[in-house]
C-alpha cells in the first residue's frame, strides 16, 4: 500500500461507528464524492483496505482521493437528507449526476366555446387545461398536429368565436383537415362535440376514434374514392405511430413512475416511464459510464432523480429494490408532501411494466453499440434453445477441410453480437498427423486454441505470437481493453462454441476440453442430405431449430461462413501445391520456369481458341485475365455435390449423378472434362450419362 492510502486507511479506522455523511476530496481539495453510511468507520475504511477489489469507477475515485471529511448524523434518514443536499450543492464528479437542464412541454386545451389545442413550453395560470409535462417537444408538437388533423380542428391564428363566419375557408378545409369555423361550416355545438372527442383522444381513448376512421376508409374505398381512402389510411397509420411514440400503455395504478436499469461493458442506462391517469404519457432515459448492477446504484439514481423533480407520483416502481429503500421512501414522502411508496413487483401487470421499461433501456444500449433489437432477440432465443445461462454474444465456430486426407486444415470464425468479426478469424494447418480423421483434426484445433488461451491469460503482459500464420488483422492472439482484459481473439473465452459436425466431433472436443479443464457450452451443427443446416446437436441429442426462423437463419449463416473460410484456406494451400506438383516436378523446372512455360502455352493458342483453367489457382486466374481478346477463357472449379442414400452424387440440372468419391481434385478435373467435352460438341446431358454408365460398371 502506498503512503497516501496508508494514511487514509488509518484515518478511516479512527472514524466513529455512527451514521453520517463522508466527503471525498481530490489533490486540489475539490469535492469528488459524497456518500452516506450507517456506520462511518466500516463504510469508509472499505475504500482504502489493502487488496480491495473495487469496480473500475470506484477504483478510479479512490486513486484520486487525497483527503476526506465526515459529518456525524443522529439517524440514517438524517444522513440521507444531508447526502442529497450536499450532492445537489457540489455536484461531485463520481456521484451519479443528473442535470435538470431539459425543457418541459405541455398540451394546452382552452376553455369552451371553440376550444383550441396547442403545444406550449410553459404552464401558466390562465384557466386552460394542461396535459403533461412531456420531455420531448417533438412528440408533443407532433401529437397536437395529428390530433388536429384527425378531428379537423383549426391550427391557424384566427380567434374564435370572434372570427366565426368572418372569412372564406383556407386550403385545409378543401383537403379535409379543417372544419372551417371561420366560414361557418360547422356550428358551435358540433365544434364542441368534435373538440371534446379530441380531448378524450389525447387522454388515451383511441379505440373509438380508430374504429370510426377505419369505417370511413372502407366506405371511401367502396365508393371508389381512393384518394380520400389513402388519406384516411395514412391518418390511421400516423395515429398508431403517435401512440407508439407516446407509449400509451394502460396501468391500474393511476399515477406512478417505473424505473429500470440496464448495463453493458460500454454504457449503463436508467429508463423512467411516467404514468398519469393510468396512461404512460412520457419517458426519460439517462446514460452513464458503466455502473454496477446492484441495489446501491438504484438508490443513488432515485436520490438524484427525485431531487430534481417538481412533482413525485404516489408510487415509484423499481426493477430492484434500492438499498435503504425504507429511508428513500420516507425521504420521498417528505419531499413530495404526501404518501409515496417504493414498490418492487414480483408478478402481474406491474412486473410486465418493469420488464417493458428494462427492455427499452436495453434497446437504447443496443442502439449505442450498433446492434439491433433483432440481433439481441435472436441471441436471447438461441440462449433459451441451448439452455444457456446468459446470452451468447461472442460465438466461435470451427470446420475442417481436406482432400481425401491431404492438406488437412481448419478454420475458426467469430460472430460477435450476431455479426461476423473477421479480424478475429483464425486458420490452422493440421500438424499432429496425416490422413483423413475429422475427429482428431477437430480435437487438435481445439487443443491448440485453448492452450493458447491459457498461455495468454497466465502470463503477465503482452499477447504472444501464436502458432499459425494467416491471422486476420492481428486479433486472433488477443486484443486487450484499457483494464487489461482480453476482448477478442485467443485471450478471450467464447460464450458458445459451434462445431461443423455431429456427435463424433462433439465427443472428441468434449474430451479435449476436459483435459484442458475448461468448461464451455459446445454444440454441433448438423446438415441434411442436401448439405443444408438441419439442427444443433448436444450430448443429449438433436435440437431442432427450423421452427425458430431467426435462430435457424443465424446458425445457417455461421455454418456457411465457417465452411467458406475453411474451404478457402484449403483451396489456397491446394492450389499452391497443385501448381508446384505438375510442371515443377519435372527435373530442372522450378516455379519461375513453370510460369513462363504456361505463359508461352497460352500465348500459342490459335485465334478463336479456348483456355480452360482452374479459377482457384491464382496464377492461372491472372493468365486468364490477360489473354488475347480472340481467346475465350473458360473457368472451372469443383463440381457441386450432395449425398443421396449414402452415395456421393453430382448435383446437376439433369438430376443426381452418382460418382466414385468426393475428392476435391477429382471433382475439379471432372468439371474441366465436362467443359472440354462441350467444346468438342458433347452436350452436358450426354456427358453425365457417360459418367453414370462408367460408375455403374
Amino acid at each position: 500500500m502506498n503512503e497516501r492510502l496508508d494514511i487514509l486507511s488509518k484515518k478511516a479506522l479512527s472514524l466513529p461507528l455512527f451514521p453520517g455523511v463522508y466527503i471525498m476530496h481530490d489533490k486540489s481539495g475539490k469535492i469528488i464524492y459524497v456518500g452516506k453510511a450507517k456506520k462511518l468507520k466500516n463504510r469508509v475504511s472499505q475504500y482504502f483496505r489493502a487488496g480491495a477489489d473495487h469496480l473500475p469507477k470506484v477504483q478510479k475515485m479512490v486513486d484520486n482521493v487525497y483527503d476526506f471529511e465526515y459529518i456525524v448524523c443522529t439517524t440514517e434518514f438524517e444522513a440521507l437528507v444531508l447526502e442529497a443536499s450536499l450532492i445537489e450543492q457540489n455536484m461531485p464528479k463520481y456521484n451519479i449526476l443528473l442535470k435538470d437542464d431539459k425543457g418541459y412541454h405541455y398540451i394546452k386545451i382552452t376553455k369552451p366555446p371553440f376550444r383550441r389545442i396547442t403545444s406550449e413550453v410553459q404552464k401558466i395560470n390562465d384557466g386552460a387545461t394542461y396535459l403533461g409535462p412531456f420531455t420531448s417537444g417533438f412528440v408533443t408538437k407532433n401529437t397536437v398536429d395529428e390530433v388536429c388533423k384527425t378531428f379537423t380542428l383549426p391550427r391557424c391564428s384566427k380567434k374564435f368565436p370572434d372570427d366565426y363566419k368572418k372569412s372564406r375557408p383556407c386550403l385545409n378545409y378543401s383537403i379535409g383537415i379543417c372544419c372551417a369555423p371561420c366560414a361557418g361550416k360547422i356550428s358551435a355545438s358540433e365544434y364542441e362535440a368534435l373538440s371534446a372527442r379530441a380531448v378524450e383522444f389525447l387522454k388515451g381513448n383511441t379505440a373509438d376514434v380508430l374504429e370510426k376512421l377505419e369505417r370511413d376508409m372502407e366506405t371511401a374505398a367502396e365508393n371508389l374514392e381512393f384518394e380520400r381512402a389513402a388519406r384516411l389510411r395514412d391518418r390511421i397509420t400516423a395515429i398508431r405511430n403517435m401512440n407508439e411514440k407516446q407509449h400509451i400503455v394502460a396501468s391500474k395504478v393511476k399515477n406512478q413512475d417505473v424505473v429500470a436499469f440496464e448495463t453493458s461493458p460500454a454504457k449503463s442506462c436508467f429508463e423512467v416511464f411516467r404514468f398519469e391517469g393510468g396512461k404512460l404519457f412520457d419517458r426519460e432515459e439517462f446514460l452513464f459510464d458503466t455502473l454496477p448492477d446492484n441495489a446501491q446504484t438504484r438508490a443513488d439514481f432515485i436520490l438524484q432523480y427525485y431531487s430534481l423533480q417538481r412533482e413525485i407520483p404516489k408510487q415509484v416502481t423499481v426493477d430492484v429494490y434500492p438499498e435503504d429503500g425504507e429511508l428513500l421512501e420516507k425521504w420521498l414522502c417528505e419531499k413530495g408532501g404526501k404518501s409515496i411508496t417504493v414498490h418492487c413487483p414480483q408478478r402481474g401487470e406491474q412486473l410486465e411494466l418493469v420488464n417493458m421499461c428494462r427492455k427499452n433501456a436495453r434497446e437504447r444500449l443496443v442502439m449505442l453499440s450498433g446492434k439491433t433489437g433483432r440481433q439481441t432477440a435472436v441471441l436471447d432465443e438461441l440462449a433459451k434453445l441451448c439452455g444457456l445461462e446468459s446470452t451468447p454474444r461472442y460465438i466461435e465456430s470451427y470446420d475442417i477441410s481436406h482432400t481425401a486426407g491431404d492438406e488437412n486444415v481448419a478454420g475458426m470464425v467469430v460472430f460477435k453480437d450476431a455479426k461476423p468479426l473477421k479480424r478475429a478469424y483464425k486458420r490452422f494447418k493440421i500438424k499432429s498427423f496425416s490422413g483423413q480423421d475429422d475427429y482428431a483434426s477437430m480435437a487438435e484445433v481445439i487443443s491448440r486454441r485453448f492452450s493458447e488461451y491459457k498461455r495468454l491469460t497466465e502470463q503477465k503482459g503482452g499477447a504472444g505470437n501464436g502458432d499459425d500464420a494467416g491471422n486476420m488483422g492481428g486479433a486472433a492472439n488477443g486484443i486487450k481493453n484499457q483494464t487489461g482484459e482480453y476482448t477478442e481473439g485467443f485471450g478471450k473465452l467464447p460464450d458458445l462454441i459451434l462445431l461443423d459436425g455431429g456427435a463424433g466431433q462433439l465427443s472428441a472436443v468434449k474430451r479435449v476440453m476436459e483435459q484442458i479443464n475448461i468448461s464451455l457450452p459446445i454444440f454441433g451443427m448438423v446438415k441434411d442430405g442436401h448439405h443444408k443446416t438441419r439442427a444443433l446437436v448436444s450430448e443429449n441429442g438433436e435440437i431442432q431449430i427450423k421452427a425458430i426462423r431467426q435462430v435457424f437463419t443465424l446458425i445457417t449463416q455461421i455454418q456457411d461462413e465457417v465452411h467458406r473460410f475453411a474451404i478457402e484456406y484449403h483451396r489456397s494451400r491446394r492450389s499452391k501445391k497443385a501448381f508446384s506438383s505438375s510442371l515443377t516436378e519435372i527435373e530442372g523446372i522450378g516455379k519461375t520456369r513453370a510460369k513462363n512455360l504456361l505463359k508461352e502455352m497460352v500465348a500459342s493458342i490459335e485465334r478463336d481458341g479456348k483456355f480452360i483453367y482452374n479459377q482457384n489457382i491464382p496464377f492461372l486466374q491472372e493468365l486468364a485475365d490477360s489473354v488475347r481478346e480472340d481467346i475465350t477463357a473458360i473457368p472451372y472449379s469443383s463440381h457441386k455435390i450432395m449425398e443421396n442414400a449414402g452415395q456421393v452424387c453430382l448435383d446437376t440440372r439433369y438430376g443426381l449423378i452418382p460418382v466414385c468419391h468426393s475428392d476435391e481434385d477429382f471433382l475439379s478435373d471432372l468439371n474441366a472434362a465436362r467443359l472440354a467435352s462441350r467444346q468438342l460438341g458433347v452436350n452436358d446431358k450426354d456427358f453425365y450419362q457417360l459418367v453414370s454408365e462408367f460408375v455403374n460398371e
